[in-house]
């Protein structure tokens, strides 16, 4: 087998994020005809075909989407390189930052973790600029967005050891409780409002135990139109803590006793990724602002 060029990792990229050759080539400013005779060689010498053909466009393959989530790994390691390697020969300690950090969260960990991290970041490493993507933590969720290269760090749940490419490590537990209409004389017989990132594999067994919850008759789209919804008297909810910061007054937050259910908040990136100067100094200011996972105040 022959090395991929950096070339031919982009033309990979490029047509897996355009979803055919005609949109990959004009991405790339070279013509559709050079882009499949590149996809060619590449599937030469991957071995696999890598990109199914037809009116649609192009649609890559299980191999495809590999392929195209370590090109897209392997480019932006090559685009960092420069300032990493500027960072080490200028003997600074650690370097300094330099480029756009991509950072992919769920929504309340980019409305109330991720700020206060970045606002660390910014003091020790003035002039690093931060994409952030929210992303909704279903099927592959942030950590899948690392995992394909669209991301540098997610801001994860996770429920165990992240999963090769990945790794990373627990930031919080934060608790869930029960919010309902302030001032209702009976709570736990409101109807469940609940949206569909809600009660992942961390809380599943605590949520079938409790006989008291109903089945959701609302279903929201994100934890925001929840609370929206309860503060306005639809019905109760159970909620992370992250997703009751700086909740209305509305709404009251009760605890649910010793037996309640934990969300572990983390960081995942690559093994790469995490060496990189950038990168590490996100996670220290993650880590200098860690919240203990104190029961939500009722």
């Amino acid at each position: 087998m022959t090395d991929l060029a950096p070339r031919e990792l982009r033309v990979l990229a490029a047509v897996d994020a355009e979803g055919g050759f005609s949109a990959a080539a004009a991405r790339l400013g070279t013509t559709q005809s050079a882009v499949s005779h590149a996809v060619r060689g590449i599937e030469g010498k991957l071995g696999a075909v890598l990109f199914e053909r037809g009116r649609f466009g192009a649609r890559p393959t299980p191999a495809g989407e590999r392929a195209a989530a370590h090109a897209r790994r392997v480019l932006r390691l090559l685009e960092l390189m420069p300032g990493e390697v500027r960072g080490a020969a200028g003997g600074a300690r650690g370097g300094r930052p330099e480029g756009t950090l991509r950072v992919a969260a769920f929504r309340s960990a980019a409305l109330h973790l991720l700020p206060r991290a970045l606002e660390r970041l910014a003091a020790a490493h003035p002039g690093t600029e931060v994409k952030v993507t929210v992303v909704r933590e279903l099927g592959a969720g942030t950590a899948g967005e690392v995992a394909a290269g669209r991301a540098d760090l997610g801001i994860a749940t996770l429920t165990g050891t992240p999963r090769a490419p990945l790794v990373g490590g627990v930031l919080l537990e934060e608790p869930y409780a029960l919010v309902h209409p302030a001032g209702h004389p009976y709570p736990r017989g409101l109807p469940l409002v609940d949206w569909a990132e809600n009660c992942g594999s961390y809380t599943r067994d605590w949520w079938t135990a409790q006989d008291w919850l109903p089945a959701a008759t609302v279903r929201a789209e994100d934890d925001g139109a929840v609370l929206s919804m309860v503060g306005s008297g639809l019905g109760m909810a159970v909620m992370p803590a992250l997703s009751l910061t700086a909740a209305p007054p509305s709404v009251e937050i009760t605890d649910l006793g010793p037996e309640r259910p934990y969300r572990r908040v983390g960081y995942v990136t690559t093994p790469e990724l995490a060496a990189t100067t950038a990168v590490r100094a996100l996670i220290r200011a993650l880590r200098a602002g860690e919240m203990s996972g104190k029961p939500a105040a009722g």
